[in-house]
């Protein structure tokens, strides 16, 4: 029956069955249901719409429950279907992520608002910026202090001197900040249009049409061509291959370098053309959006087809965003976009990084602040409260306010533009961008760097480097033995047919090593996914290409590299992959005679088991062989026994490779079709079907004979060892964190020197609750100086019940690898690490799947390659390889954290200096708030008169950058914080309050008659202690370095011919006033001149040992 207007109920003991057609919207349903069925009072609660029926359930009593079930409308009346219960808000408007109906080709029938399609990496929009920038600024007692002192000058009580002594310095450090956040907001917004105004095809009613990838629309028919990004979450409709699939490449959304093969639903690939789409009354209802990118759940339904077609659809039939289609053209439907897209909701946003030398310097700041507090009350005290003391201690605070310096986050931010572009022009790290100019400094004390495998530490690309036998090995240089062997058996078949039909390859007798060779390269070309596809190459077309087996125009498509490096290898010694489909397999001998084989059972490599099998018949002799590969672990156990299988697989895992057990096993026809008979009748059971089907399949892998064992290599990317190498000697624990098996993991960790020859491995064991977690962590606390291998499954259950305990444990580790990693667990690691440990944290990675951690770290590295830009466009820094990261953080981030350090203390000191020799001259002229110097003189001093040579402290170096990366271990002396810390702070302050006091008491006691020689004489004073002190702090002298001195000292004598209102200019002509301030000056600055001779006599630092 057809339900149509009012809704219909049907009233049982304690359910009612709601059916209403989709013109009634929730709200409708929900004023209706509250009102007239149940009652005023009664409460209801609506979810989502289950199209093409909405479901609604409330509770009425406590005894009776209705339920209001999504119904399905058929002949036979109302079925019920799935129960659906949510929040009464979700009806009212709330928008919380919720399933959809989306129709094929018609974004406009759409029950819902979608987000638009646009990758946004930005921190600010037009609107947040300048809001934004500021309260970053103001929220830092720093810079709202200096806020505070500029607006108090608008009162007149208040003020000192001119206006703009104090708005000029604040507006200056302002314009700076936000020029700067602002280029860094454009370079970003220009890199997100780049990606977001890729061009993609969109079939219309008028044909195809050209779309960029932000116009994308939920229920677009999209075409993604072969290397081509897939724009938005979408379900896979049509493929122009053969095979009715495609392969698909996710390591930028999961990390894992296997290709994942997708299949397309079957009604719309049946179809005769892709346009035919357009023409069918169909739709999809998907669940709604969330973060599982391994699982699916949908269905597709098309309502003009005689009976309507329905087909559950599964994470199989998915197009992820931000995968790559690695074979064919494929044709999909948009589910999600936006901000819904699996790849973006395990991204975390992207925030404002604040370094650490940042809140340190924020942190002496205040300290500065409780001084001058200090120092304004004792002055008021010492006037005994005077009159109205209030506004006393309010001017002292306005007069001592050079405490602390405006000039120091000029200075330091000026610095941190200095330091990237270095960085830029480093010739030995060529390519590496600096996106995030903020945090250089956190580049020279990183304690923790967590990586990324696929792509960082290797290039993805499978080299087969072994072939083992167990009395004899073939390595690279021997692989002309075994094609030597190959073609003499073919050529002995091809001479003697009927000698080796059929028993030449199954004798009993002791079988000659040519014959084992060959059976183990057969086992090799036979045993896999791989897929051979032709292309057209200019020459030769792409069926004729197909027909002849064409060399040059095939490519291999798999969903693992390995598999794709076994298959090559079979090839370069005389056993060529020719073809393959769903049920046969063609190989080519050296001779060019082809092979066919009938493909009868296959059994895929699952994580679970480790190994893949396949049966297939020989169509020249009829036999019938079970081949199978798969991890020594499992494998060992299945193997005729033999003494030699556990120790070989040991040396070839030592030497970084993976390692694979090839065996086999003849069948008889009886013994095939009994195996069949079970097998299928253990598919077709409805309870414990994967037990069953296990239990089947394990009853042929008895006593299987070994062939061999194979050894691959994934190569590394350059000097990835020696660059772990540098790292581990500064101190630095390395992290792996990826999404790859466990196994590739352990190898590629030993392959690196992740782990050392001499370290033990504890790999730890899958855990699902907390007693096996408690067991597990119990049996590695025994361990001592041992590597940790663990799963993200085993690491979640860990986290949730012992987090405290098992950070501990792995804290304590010389190295950590992660597998099977979601994006999410990634960042979750880094933020448990900065919280434990209080330590700095660096990730580097490639893919799109590393961004929430590389967002998440102190400090974040993007390495650029093959794998696309997203990991760098989200990163603080960029580099092209791996390497470089080596000499980014030492010889850089050393540089860059011992530059700030000695520049933010020097202008303290500076400050420091003039704010000493005003308390002096206060406290000798009776505590009066009075300026000892008076406009231009004040900003001339942190300006022009000095600010050259002092900033010029970002260009010294205590060693040469050879130096640094010959001698990590001069890193591992930053990470204690020892170049800015409370003790240097203090000895600078000591410093700032002797040479203020020196030239203030000097200044007075030699001055003769006027005020005015006072300023004088202590003013230049001031400057020549000033530039000498530069002069002492320089440990690396730089011909700019020397322009600077020269040129603040020729600003300074230039200008005093216009500070007449303040110096008398005849004065200073005379030799009294010379030897006064000469005087002065050695006072202050010979002492220190002295003690830092007598230290480096003494008590040289480290880095001098290695530059003398």
């Amino acid at each position: 029956m057809t339900l149509v207007g009012s809704p219909v109920v049907s009233k049982m003991e304690s359910t009612v069955w709601l059916c209403v057609t989709p013109n009634y919207g929730p709200k409708e349903i929900f004023t209706w249901l509250s009102f007239v069925v149940l009652g005023p009072g009664v409460g209801v609660a609506c979810s989502d719409p289950q199209p093409p029926w909405w479901c609604c359930s409330g509770t009425v009593t406590e005894e009776l429950k209705i339920c209001i079930a999504a119904a399905k409308v058929t002949n036979r009346g109302c079925v019920a279907g799935s129960t659906l219960c949510c929040e009464c808000l979700r009806c009212c408007g709330r928008r919380d992520p919720r399933p959809r109906t989306v129709w094929l080709g018609h974004p406009e029938k759409r029950d819902q608002r979608y987000p638009r399609n646009v990758i946004n990496n930005q921190k600010y929009n037009f609107f947040t910026f300048l809001p934004g920038v500021l309260f970053n600024q103001f929220k830092y007692f720093f810079n709202l202090y200096f806020l505070l002192l500029a607006c108090s000058q608008f009162v007149v009580e208040m003020r000192l001197g001119a206006l703009y002594t104090y708005w000029v310095p604040l507006g200056f450090v302002l314009a700076v900040t936000v020029i700067r956040e602002a280029a860094e907001e454009i370079r970003c917004y220009m890199r997100d249009k780049e990606v977001n105004s890729q061009i993609y095809s969109k079939l219309t009613a008028r044909g195809t049409v050209k779309v960029k990838s932000s116009n994308i629309q939920v229920g677009d028919l999209i075409i993604v061509e072969k290397n081509q990004r897939v724009p938005a979450d979408m379900i896979f409709l049509r493929t122009s291959e053969k095979n009715g699939s495609c392969f698909l490449r996710t390591d930028q959304l999961d990390g894992e370098t296997d290709w994942k093969l997708r299949l397309p639903v079957t009604c719309t690939q049946r179809l005769p053309t892709a346009s035919d789409l357009l023409q069918i009354r169909s739709y999809v209802y998907a669940e709604e959006p969330n973060i599982d990118i391994h699982n699916f759940v949908g269905t597709f339904t098309r309502e003009d087809s005689d009976p309507p077609v329905n087909e559950s659809l599964s994470i199989e039939n998915t197009l992820w965003a931000s995968t790559v289609i690695a074979s064919g053209t494929v044709v999909g439907v948009v589910l999600y976009t936006g901000r819904e897209l699996r790849s973006v909701m395990n991204t975390s946003n992207p925030r404002s990084k604040i370094g650490l030398f940042d809140l340190e310097v924020n942190c002496l700041t205040k300290i500065l602040f409780g001084a001058l507090v200090v120092v304004s009350l004792v002055m008021v005290a010492l006037q005994h409260f005077a009159g109205r003391w209030y506004l006393q201690i309010i001017r002292f605070l306005l007069l001592f306010s050079n405490i602390i310096p405006i000039s120091l986050r000029v200075n330091l931010d000026m610095g941190k533009i200095v330091y990237s572009w270095v960085i830029r022009r480093d010739s030995k790290i060529p390519g590496t961008v600096v996106r995030s100019s903020t945090i250089p400094e956190q580049l020279g004390r990183i304690s923790y760097l967590l990586t990324d495998k696929t792509g960082t530490l290797t290039q993805n690309e499978m080299v087969f480097k072994r072939l083992h036998l167990g009395t004899v090995a073939y390595g690279l240089d021997s692989m002309d033995e075994v094609q030597s062997h190959i073609f003499s058996i073919y050529t002995q078949q091809s001479q003697d047919p009927p000698a080796v039909k059929g028993v030449t390859l199954a004798t009993k007798v002791r079988k000659t090593m040519s014959s084992r060779v060959h059976e183990a390269v057969k086992a090799i070309a036979l045993c896999h996914n791989v897929t051979p596809v032709y292309e057209s190459n200019g020459v030769t077309d792409q069926a004729e290409a197909e027909r002849h087996y064409e060399d040059s125009c095939r490519v291999y498509q798999a969903s693992s590299p390995d598999e794709v490096a076994l298959v090559q290898w079979t090839e370069s010694v005389g056993l060529t992959l020719v073809g393959r489909d769903q049920s046969s397999v063609q190989l080519r001998t050296p001779g060019g005679h082809i092979l066919n084989f009938t493909i009868l059972q296959i059994f895929p490599f699952t994580y679970e088991s480790k190994r893949m099998g396949i049966i297939v018949r020989d169509e020249s002799t009829g036999e019938i062989t079970f081949y199978m590969k798969g991890a020594d672990v499992v494998m060992a156990g299945i193997v005729q026994y033999n003494d030699w299988l556990e120790e070989e697989c040991g040396n070839m895992a030592r030497e970084g490779l993976r390692v694979l057990v090839v065996a086999k096993k003849s069948l008889t026809e009886e013994q095939y079709q009994d195996f069949e008979a079970r097998y299928v009748q253990a598919k077709l059971s409805v309870h414990d079907r994967s037990l069953k089907v296990a239990t089947v399949i394990e009853s042929l892998e008895m006593e299987m004979e070994l062939l061999c064992l194979t050894g691959v290599e994934d190569q590394l990317q350059t000097d990835v060892r020696p660059t772990l190498e540098t790292l581990r000697n500064a101190g630095i624990k390395v992290w792996m964190l990826t999404g790859d098996k466990l196994e590739t993991a352990t190898c590629t960790a030993k392959n690196a020197h992740l782990v050392t020859r001499t370290q033990d491995i504890h790999i730890f064991r899958l855990v699902t609750n907390r007693g096996e977690a408690h067991l597990e962590l119990n049996a590695f606390r025994r361990k001592h100086d041992c590597a940790l291998v663990i799963s993200g499954d085993s690491l979640e259950v860990c986290l949730k019940y012992y987090e405290y305990e098992f950070m501990e444990l792995a804290c304590q580790c010389p190295a950590v690898v992660c597998c099977r990693c979601a994006p999410t667990q990634k960042a979750q690691i880094v933020r448990l690490l900065q919280e434990r440990t209080g330590k700095l944290t660096c990730a580097v990675g490639d893919g799109g799947n590393d961004v929430s951690m590389i967002q998440e770290a102190d400090c974040g590295v993007g390495v650029e390659g093959k794998e696309g830009k997203q990991a760098s466009l989200a990163a603080d820094f960029s580099i092209t390889q791996f390497k470089h990261l080596g000499r980014l953080l030492m010889v850089h981030g050393r540089n860059s954290y011992k530059r700030s350090a000695a520049l933010s203390q020097f202008v303290i000191h500076r400050s420091l200096c003039i704010s000493t020799m005003q308390a002096v001259f206060s406290s000798v002229f009776y505590f009066a708030s009075v300026p000892l110097y008076q406009g231009f003189l004040i900003i001339g001093y942190s300006t022009i008169y000095t600010m050259f040579p002092v900033f010029s402290l970002v260009l010294d170096k205590d060693v040469k950058s050879e130096v640094a990366m010959l001698y990590p271990e001069l890193y591992k002396d930053l990470l204690k914080g020892r170049p800015l810390s409370y003790k240097t702070f203090l000895i600078w302050v000591l410093i700032s309050i002797y040479q203020g006091s020196i030239i203030m008491y000097g200044a007075l006691l030699l001055f003769e008659s006027e005020f005015v020689h006072i300023v004088a004489i202590s003013f230049t004073s001031l400057i020549l202690t000033e530039l000498l002190m530069v002069a002492l702090t320089i440990q690396t002298w730089h011909w700019l370095m020397i322009v600077a001195e020269l040129l603040s000292l020729s600003c300074y004598i230039a200008s005093l011919v216009f500070l007449h209102e303040f110096i008398d200019v005849y004065f200073i002509a005379t030799l009294s006033f010379l030897w006064k301030v000469t005087v002065i000056t050695l006072v202050s600055c010979l002492p220190l001149y002295v003690l830092k001779y007598l230290r480096r006599r003494f008590s040289p630092p480290s880095y001098s040992k290695l530059t003398s």
